[in-house]
């Protein structure tokens, strides 16, 4: 599956802030909570992301990178992780 530049962003935000909910990654990635949204799904089917219960506020998701994963999806992409 081919991977949109958006779902890119999103990736590279979660690989360098650790795991954070859709809002604090629309914040930092500066892309619309819907287009994260989006993204989040992409990277969920390809299994490069994850969501874990955040035990802190069980009403927010929160989302981790399969750090493997995303290196590959980087390497495919040319895309440099930090």
């Amino acid at each position: 599956m081919k991977l949109p530049k958006s779902a890119l962003r999103v990736l590279k935000c979660l690989s360098n802030r650790g795991p954070l909910p859709p809002r604090a990654i629309s914040k930092e990635a500066n892309v619309p909570l819907r287009t994260v949204t989006f993204a989040l799904d992409r990277l969920i089917d390809t299994d490069i992301c994850a969501k874990v219960p955040n035990l802190g506020d069980m009403r927010c998701t929160l989302y981790v990178v399969n750090q493997e994963k995303a290196r590959a999806a980087f390497a495919r992409y040319g895309t440099m992780m930090k």
